[in-house]
């Protein structure tokens, strides 16, 4: 059986130094340091726990840097592990430091493998089961693929910085304050969940107080200079109310522009033979579209009750769904904002209404952003999103029209 060597024991002679253990003993050795050479030592602990030191003095003081346990480092390894510390001491090099790096390194690795994505959906795994409403993980979810995701998700949590979240906030902010003012607060919880985690380190590039607000107006003045005019789309289902006691062509235009989350111009120019009402889609070709793709809209059962209102207006395939004053001609660019001012709203601009559905199916449904983009008639254009080109998701697109239809004009029957 090997000695167990004392801590302060004299070298060995030199055909002894190296290799003095054997593997068929490693698992019967008694309590103790015992001694394989070239300061490699098997540690065995009272509680029959064992594992392979290296023990080396440094400027008088005696230190130990663990190698790992037995059941998981063999002793060919140990040694191997061994000869590399005493050529670092050789090299001047202190081999405990070098792990410690090492460990930081692989640390630091493991953190940047992390992307906002993967955080965003830890934390909102972590906290769904404190959230008391079912839906606040869903409209979590669908405000930050929104807003946030196309811009910072692939980044590495460690990598995003007060640039980036300027880039997610600047376009918002003075359009949809209430808006950009969740988004912000969800990116900082996010970033400290991240540090929280090791993922990340350094301040918060989303807080506000203190940093943002030098950067960007208070949400206060911002509401009181809102250029693009929009309802909160809490108030949109009221409005409707409103509009649908108005016997006007101008009013059945605007509910019917508010349904489909259409533009002005495609409202105006819509014409009978664009629409298949058996199919139930609108067909807008691509030369009446602002960015000269044809576009197909899914028509929910609000939108064909009004198609069916003016259908007795019609009077050739090609006259327009929503007739002006001269025969064959479509209402004019004015005929909504003149609506708006008679119900006392010129405070609200009909394309605000677009950003209201686009908060509400961001806020309130689980529908994936590319669904309601292609609703909007958006390009969906970086990488990740290419897949979902290879059709128009019409069917989901349904699906989403018609639950902003049952949200802002739900049945009363």
């Amino acid at each position: 059986m090997v000695q167990i060597d004392a801590i302060d024991a004299k070298p060995a002679p030199a055909g002894r130094r190296l290799n003095r253990l054997k593997a068929i003993e490693i698992d019967r050795l008694p309590t103790g340091f015992h001694a394989d050479g070239g300061g490699l030592y098997l540690s065995v602990k009272p509680s029959g726990a064992r594992s392979w030191i290296f023990r080396f003095h440094d400027n008088g003081r005696l230190r130990d840097m663990g190698l790992g346990p037995t059941h998981t480092v063999p002793l060919q390894t140990a040694r191997r592990l061994a000869l590399e510390a005493r050529q670092a001491r050789l090299a001047g090099i202190d081999p405990i430091a070098r792990k410690s790096h090492a460990r930081r390194q692989a640390a630091a690795e493991a953190a940047r493998a992390v992307t906002f994505n993967k955080a965003a959906e830890l934390y909102i795994d972590a906290h769904a089961a404190g959230w008391s409403n079912a839906k606040h993980a869903a409209q979590w979810r669908a405000t930050l693929e929104a807003y946030a995701f196309p811009v910072i998700g692939r980044l590495p949590a460690a990598d995003i910085d007060t640039a980036a979240v300027l880039e997610i906030l600047q376009p918002i902010w003075t359009t949809k304050p209430e808006t950009a003012g969740r988004v912000r607060g969800r990116v900082e919880a996010i970033l400290d969940y991240a540090k929280s985690r090791g993922w990340r380190d350094g301040e918060n590039p989303a807080r506000w107080r203190g940093h943002l607000d030098h950067l960007l107006p208070s949400r206060a003045k911002v509401a009181k200079v809102e250029h693009h005019a929009a309802l909160p789309y809490a108030e949109v289902m009221a409005f409707m109310e409103r509009a649908a006691e108005i016997e006007a062509i101008s009013a059945f235009a605007l509910r019917f522009l508010i349904l489909t989350a259409a533009r002005t111009s495609e409202i105006l120019g819509a014409k009978w033979d664009e629409i298949d009402l058996e199919a139930r889609v609108w067909s807008i070709p691509a030369e009446r579209m602002k960015a000269r793709r044809a576009h197909r809209v899914p028509l929910s059962d609000q939108a064909m009750q009004i198609l069916e209102t003016v259908a007795p207006l019609r009077r050739e395939d090609d006259s327009p769904v929503f007739p002006g004053q001269q025969p064959g001609r479509p209402l004019s660019n004015m005929a909504m904002l003149k609506l708006l001012a008679r119900m006392g709203r010129s405070d609200v601009t009909a394309h605000g209404f677009r950003s209201a559905f686009r908060d509400w199916a961001a806020e309130e449904t689980d529908f994936a952003r590319e669904v309601a983009e292609m609703a909007l008639a958006h390009a969906v254009g970086n990488q990740v999103e290419a897949a979902y080109r290879r059709g128009d998701l019409f069917a989901k697109r349904a699906e989403l029209m018609a639950a902003w239809a049952n949200y802002v004009a739900p049945s009363r029957g």
